[in-house]
């Protein structure tokens, strides 16, 4: 028994022998624990959102779509339309949100290049005490009794500095291209931003259109129904002949399914000019018409000059750069991991132990490590990034093709829509005068009702053309803009302006291009 129990577990002269302490129930606590994940594990099933949490979910939502946004307080101009678009805007809101993402990725990848600040805590406890004893190699007897040189629980704190050199080179063109991922986010900003201009301007001339002649439309289209059952009326009572009616009601058919057809094309555009606007597609808002104008948006620049500006500014192409970078830094990364791995630390220890002489000690360390097949992969790699450069230069050159093309396509798209601009409005300064002469014809009974009626909808749908065709107009100017690559936003505008300075601004700025 003296040789099982009558150990100083101190291993410290003139103390007092010490009896093992009894099992501290680890393996019940142990046990018990791994019962219990055991019975976790097994329990877990499919879990469906609740009723209740989708309807939040939902309510939360509906608030926060229009939630902090300045209310509408009057009509709405097409810059203050194209200002709401830009600061409540929710596809470019994700755009600026994915910047921000991008920018926070590259403030944590310049952390990676630190040294790594390491902290370990670790705690082992035993049931019973881990002791040993020796047998010799020669005689093959016992020649120690069996000791101990660890108590059973035992904690263990190590603080350091692991600083690894590969790594750190790694980590550098990782930074490089988070940096150039940023960039990438800001051209893809400024694409979504030229978008969304064009589409704003678009949906809001033809909202004007709409809303300037939708109530000439309606008191019309109460007066053909009158004029159709009235021409219905002398068919049946034979008061003329009835073919001059029936060609006299197809006419009216014709043009008011004329009306129909333009007015079918320019009703949502409201609700579209609200969607990018990001109001409710219910909301009551006014716009304001302007009256109309000969003056136009006229392209000053030459063919050559807009294809040199194109390639230089579109946003795609600019974003195929910083692609090829990241590919030539992504080159430059594998190259380092061809290098040994030389890795320095310092650490400060502390051990509980009893039995140790020292319990705190300061440890310096390094290792080179060198993984060898990394010299096999290397040639495979490089094939990868020469391969990868070859399709970002042959991309690059497709773009550019496809960039130039959009230039011409956008002039000659303009130049259409001026040429049905014109034409229209001509018709519609024609038709204006006809309707003079009609209105004063009908003064001294020249003129009948039917011609009137006729007249009116023929102006009606001059009318709509000319400020369709305005409408067209106006999204291929801003075509032309886009095609090019102009920021259709100023670099001094912020998030954090009102609408109404981000309208001011604006309207200088594109009065300015």
């Amino acid at each position: 028994m003296s040789r099982r129990w009558g150990i100083d577990p101190s291993g410290r002269a003139g103390k007092k022998e010490r009896h093992p302490q009894k099992p501290s129930g680890v393996k019940p606590l142990t046990a018990a624990v791994l019962m219990v994940g055991l019975v976790s594990g097994c329990a877990l099933t499919p879990q469906a959102l609740r009723e209740d949490e989708v309807k939040a979910q939902a309510a939360n939502d509906y608030i926060n779509l229009t939630k902090e946004h300045e209310p509408v307080t009057g009509p709405i101009s097409m810059y203050q339309a194209l200002a709401r678009a830009l600061k409540y805007n929710l596809d470019f809101r994700l755009e600026l949100m994915e910047k921000a993402l991008a920018l926070e990725q590259l403030n944590v990848s310049r952390y990676d290049m630190l040294p790594q600040f390491v902290s370990n805590l670790s705690y082992n406890a035993r049931d019973k005490f881990s002791g040993a004893s020796s047998r010799s190699l020669i005689t093959g007897r016992q020649s120690l009794e069996s000791s101990t040189s660890s108590d059973r629980d035992v904690g263990e704190v190590e603080l350091g500095l692991v600083w690894n050199v590969l790594d750190f080179g790694v980590s550098y063109y990782r930074a490089k291209q988070a940096a150039d991922r940023v960039l990438i986010a800001e051209e893809q900003k400024r694409k979504a931003v030229n978008r969304i201009a064009q589409e704003v301007r678009t949906a809001y001339w033809r909202a004007v259109s709409a809303e300037r002649l939708q109530g000439q439309l309606d008191a019309l289209m109460s007066r053909v129904a009158q004029a159709l059952s009235d021409s219905r009326q002398v068919v049946r009572k034979r008061l003329d002949a009835p073919m001059i009616q029936l060609r006299y009601q197809r006419e009216l058919l014709a043009i008011k399914r004329e009306l129909q057809e333009l007015q079918r094309d320019l009703a949502l555009s409201k609700y579209e000019l609200a969607t990018l606007m990001n109001l409710r597609p219910n909301a009551r808002y006014e716009l304001l018409v302007p009256e109309r104008s000969e003056v136009v948006g006229e392209i000053k620049l030459g063919h050559a000059e807009m294809e040199q500006m194109a390639l230089e500014w579109r946003p795609e192409l600019r974003e195929l750069g910083y692609e090829k970078r990241i590919n030539a830094q992504e080159a430059r990364a594998a190259i380092l991991d061809l290098l040994p791995g030389l890795e320095l630390s310092v650490t400060k220890n502390y051990n509980s132990n009893s039995f140790l002489f020292h319990n705190n000690w300061v440890n310096l360390g390094s290792r080179v490590a060198w993984n060898l097949l990394n010299l096999i992969r290397m040639p495979q790699k490089m094939k990868e990034l020469k391969a990868q450069a070859g399709v970002l230069d042959t991309q690059r050159l497709a773009l550019s093709m496809a960039v130039l093309t959009q230039v011409n396509v956008s002039l000659a798209q303009y130049g259409h829509a001026l040429n049905e601009y014109q034409t229209a409005s001509e018709y519609d300064a024609i038709q204006q005068e006809i309707i003079r002469q009609v209105h004063a014809g009908v003064k001294v009974n020249r003129v009948s009702e039917q011609v009137l009626i006729r007249e009116e909808m023929n102006t009606l749908v001059a009318e709509l053309r000319y400020d369709i065709a305005y409408s067209n107009l106006e999204n291929s100017y801003a075509g032309v803009y886009a095609a090019v690559g102009r920021d259709p936003l100023p670099a001094q505008v912020s998030a954090e302006q009102s609408v109404s300075e981000l309208t001011e601004v604006l309207k200088a700025h594109w009065e300015a291009l």
